[in-house]
């Protein structure tokens, strides 16, 4: 079974992208053949300062081998070092109806957002459905807020096969677990976009600062409250044993609570959940060479397959194969 999945490095990763992807990610790569992608192509549509996009890359890459991603059983690369994604975006571009696009919810989530309108945003879900299909993936884990990529990548795969003969493999979703919506200090969804994020590597007093910047209501200290509605406990949840989630629900329930202990144990929590993978950070980040390897790796891992794809595809539609003109 292989699998395959992004991220983009449009900003520093927080808990949100921890718990609703990295940390399936690294559990996945035990179960088939995973494939993980840093998706600096896509980060273009948003980031337009190349430093940036640069370090975030870079980020990314130091973020998943301190969290656990093993290079021995995932192929880990960059978008942009498979040269076969875009020129397959191409080929799918030619047979995918505009409707198809004109309905998909990011391109009016974003726009709504205030960002501006381009061809790349709204072609967007093309060059997701290569990257899915040029290495013939099997699933794709994805949040159900994420499922219609899939629903998109399955249709314009379906109709490249049917106008071209039987060349791509059709992918199935697998829906991650779901975790609810990660609240950000503000309480909404958090998201980079919303500058409402906990960077999953703070320490010290910066991640004090933004744990106890978290929004909370005004109710007294002696009221019962429910926990359901504190942004705080709905963060630290996610970090505790059962048992001791059970009693912070009581303390919330039996009044007498401050906000104050949660966000102190909060701290905590962050702090010793990521202390060995923040100590793995901090030496890898001394070897960028190794980081390197791994992604160059990764990468001819990812051509050999999607060269073979590409081939395939240009040969239906017409074109000379690909693996006559080079290889990987």
């Amino acid at each position: 079974m292989r699998i395959l999945s992004g991220i983009q490095p449009s900003g520093r990763l927080h808990l949100g992208n921890y718990l609703g992807a990295i940390k399936q990610h690294i559990e996945l790569q035990d179960t088939g053949e995973a494939f993980y992608f840093i998706a600096d192509l896509h980060a273009l549509t948003t980031l337009r300062d190349k430093d940036l996009l640069r370090q975030y890359s870079n980020d990314v890459a130091l973020d998943y081998l301190a969290l656990g991603l093993n290079p021995e059983k995932s192929s880990f690369y960059r978008q942009s070092d498979i040269p076969e994604v875009p020129e397959l975006t191409w080929l799918l571009s030619t047979i995918t109806p505009m409707g198809l696009l004109e309905r998909c919810h990011s391109f009016k989530d974003k726009i709504a957002k205030g960002i501006s309108p381009d061809h790349g945003l709204f072609a967007y879900p093309v060059l997701m459905a290569a990257d899915i299909l040029i290495v013939d993936a099997d699933i794709v884990p994805v949040g159900k807020d994420q499922k219609q990529h899939i629903e998109v990548t399955r249709d314009i795969a379906q109709r490249f096969n049917y106008v071209f003969g039987e060349v791509l493999k059709i992918p199935d979703e697998q829906i991650i677990e779901e975790t609810g919506i990660i609240p950000g200090t503000d309480g909404q969804k958090m998201s980079k976009s919303y500058g409402n994020t906990i960077e999953i590597f703070l320490e010290g007093k910066p991640l004090k600062d933004k744990v106890m910047s978290i929004v909370t209501d005004c109710a007294p200290i002696e009221e019962p409250k429910d926990p359901d509605k504190n942004n705080v406990y709905n963060l630290l949840k996610f970090f505790i044993s059962k048992e001791e989630d059970e009693e912070w629900r009581k303390k919330f329930k039996s009044g007498g609570l401050k906000y104050s202990d949660v966000k102190k144990r909060l701290i905590q929590v962050l702090e010793e959940t990521f202390k060995e993978a923040r100590e793995k950070r901090k030496e890898l980040e001394k070897h960028p060479d190794y980081v390197e390897d791994v992604l160059n790796e990764g990468a001819k891992k990812a051509r050999q397959i999607a060269i073979k794809t590409l081939s395939r595809a240009r040969e239906a539609v017409g074109l000379k194969r690909r693996d006559t003109l080079r290889s990987p």
